[in-house]
C-alpha cells in the first residue's frame, strides 16, 4: 500500500453546474464504485449462505450457528482503531482491493476444502474470522472513499444509490447462493471468490487525484481521534447513537422464524417472504431518495423515520395476518433506509476527509452492534416474556429513545440541511506520540 490517504471531497471530478452534476452515475468513478459494492455484497451474502448451511449440516446446533454471526462481528470491534487509522493513512482504493483479494483467497480455500471433503467446523470458523477481519477494514474504508467520488451536493444521492446496491445484493445474493448450493458448496464459494475478484478489478480503474501523503505517526491520540471527533460533534454523535439504540431495541429479525411458524402459521416460504420484506422496502426507498434527495428539515425527518420504524415494529409485533406483517416489515425497511441515508450523509459531510476512515470505523461498529446485539437482545427478551411481548416492548423502547434523543441532541433535531452551512473548524489530529 502506498502512503497516501483518500481524496478530499474537493478532488471529485469537475462537472458543469447543471442538474446532471448532482447525478452520481454521471461520474465514472462512482459507477465503478457502485458495481464494486454490488459485487462484494453478492459475494458476502452467498458466502454467508454456504457457511450457514455447512455449519448446520455438520453440527445440527443452533448455538454453533449463532456463533457464526459473533465470529463475523467481533473482528470489527477488536480492529476498530486499526482499521480506521489505516483507512486515513493509506490509499483507500488499495486498502479495499487488498481486503477483496484476501476475501477471494479465503473463498477459494473453502471451495477446495469442500470439494475435497475436508471442510470441518474449525477451518470454516477460521475462514469466517478472516472474512470478518477483512470486512472490518473494507467497510469503513469504502464508506470513507465514497465522498471522494462525487461533489458534496451529489453525496446524498450517491449514498442512496450505494445503499440500493447493497440492498439488491441482500435480496438476491442469498437466493443465488441457495440456488447454486444445489450444485454443492464448492460452486458457491468459487462464485463468491469470482465476485470478490471482480470487485477488486473494478477498483483498479477508479481514477482519482492524489493528495499529499499523511505522515502523522501512530499514537494513542491519533488512534482514538475518531472517537474524540464524534464526541465533540453532537450532530454526528446523536445520529450514530440514535441508530444504535433504536435498532438495538426495535430489531425483530431474529424472531422471524418464531413468528412465521408459531404466530402467523405459515411455512418456510412465509419465512422467506418475511425476511425479504424489509430489504424490499429499503431498496424501494433508496431508489426514491436517489431521485428525490432530502433537502430540508433533515433532522426532524430522521427522527420521524425512526419513530415510524418503531411504529411499524409495533404493528408487526401484534399482527396475526401475514400480509399485514409483510406490509409492516416493508414500511420498517423503508423508514430505516431514510435514517441510514441521512445518518451516513451527515457523518460523511460533517467529517473532514483526513478523519473519515476513523469516524467510519466507529460508525461501522455502532451499526454492527445494533444489528448483532439487537438480535441477541430480542432473543433473550423473547425467552423471558415471549416473542410478541418482546417485540412490543422493543418497539415502545424505540419510540422512547426517539423522544429522549430529540431533547438530548437539539442540534440534530433542528438540523435543516445535510451539509452544514457553518461547519466547525476541524481540529487536525495531533502528531504527538
Amino acid at each position: 500500500m502506498s502512503g497516501d490517504a483518500g481524496l478530499s471531497s474537493s478532488s471529485a471530478p469537475a462537472h458543469p453546474a447543471t442538474a446532471l452534476s448532482h447525478a452520481p452515475f454521471s461520474y465514472p468513478a462512482f459507477r465503478l464504485f457502485w458495481f464494486t459494492r454490488l459485487s462484494t455484497t453478492f459475494a458476502y451474502q452467498m458466502f454467508g449462505v454456504a457457511v450457514g448451511w455447512q455449519i448446520y449440516d455438520l453440527t445440527r446446533s443452533a448455538y454453533v450457528l449463532g456463533l457464526v454471526g459473533l465470529a463475523q462481528f467481533l473482528p470489527s470491534v477488536l480492529l476498530v482503531l486499526a482499521s480506521g487509522h489505516i483507512a486515513d493513512r493509506y490509499d483507500r482504493r488499495r486498502v479495499v482491493r487488498a481486503c477483496q483479494a484476501i476475501e477471494a483467497l479465503v473463498a477459494v480455500t473453502l471451495s477446495i476444502m469442500a470439494f475435497n471433503g475436508h471442510a470441518g467446523v474449525q477451518p470454516i470458523f477460521l475462514c469466517v474470522v478472516v472474512i470478518g477481519a477483512m470486512r472490518a477494514f473494507e467497510t469503513p474504508t469504502l464508506q470513507a472513499l465514497l465522498p471522494s467520488l462525487v461533489p458534496p451536493p451529489a453525496l446524498p444521492r450517491a449514498v442512496a444509490l450505494s445503499s440500493s446496491a447493497g440492498q439488491t445484493g441482500v435480496i438476491l445474493g442469498p437466493a443465488l447462493g441457495g440456488f447454486l448450493y444445489v450444485a454443492g458448496a464448492p460452486v458457491v464459494y468459487a462464485t463468491a471468490a469470482g465476485l470478490f475478484l471482480l470487485a477488486h478489478l473494478l477498483l483498479v480503474f477508479v481514477r482519482m487525484e492524489r493528495v499529499v501523503p499523511v505522515s502523522t505517526p501512530v499514537s494513542l491520540q491519533s488512534l482514538f481521534a475518531g472517537i474524540a471527533f464524534i464526541k465533540g460533534r453532537p450532530v454526528v454523535l446523536g445520529a450514530i447513537s440514535l441508530d444504535l439504540f433504536a435498532v438495538l431495541l426495535g430489531g425483530a429479525t431474529a424472531l422471524l422464524p418464531i413468528y412465521a411458524r408459531d404466530i402467523l402459521g405459515t411455512q418456510a416460504w412465509g419465512l422467506g417472504l418475511l425476511r425479504s420484506a424489509p430489504a424490499v422496502g429499503a431498496l424501494g426507498m433508496a431508489l426514491f431518495l436517489a431521485h428525490r434527495p432530502l433537502e430540508q428539515r433533515v433532522g426532524k425527518i430522521m427522527f420521524t423515520a425512526v419513530a415510524v420504524f418503531g411504529l411499524a415494529t409495533l404493528v408487526f409485533g401484534v399482527s396475526r395476518w401475514l400480509p399485514l406483517s409483510m406490509l409492516a416489515l416493508v414500511v420498517l425497511g423503508a423508514s430505516d433506509m431514510i435514517s441510514v441515508v441521512i445518518r451516513t450523509s451527515l457523518v460523511q459531510l460533517d467529517t473532514p476527509d483526513a478523519m473519515r476512515g476513523r469516524v467510519s470505523a466507529v460508525n461501522s461498529v455502532f451499526v454492527g452492534a445494533s444489528n448483532q446485539l439487537g438480535e441477541f437482545e430480542s432473543g433473550m427478551l423473547a425467552g423471558l416474556l415471549g416473542p410478541v411481548a418482546s417485540v412490543v416492548v422493543g418497539a415502545l423502547g424505540t419510540l422512547l429513545v426517539v423522544a429522549i434523543w430529540m431533547r438530548l441532541f437539539p442540534d440534530l433535531t433542528n438540523r435543516d440541511r445535510l451539509r452544514d452551512p457553518h461547519p466547525p473548524h476541524p481540529t487536525p489530529p495531533s502528531s504527538g506520540g
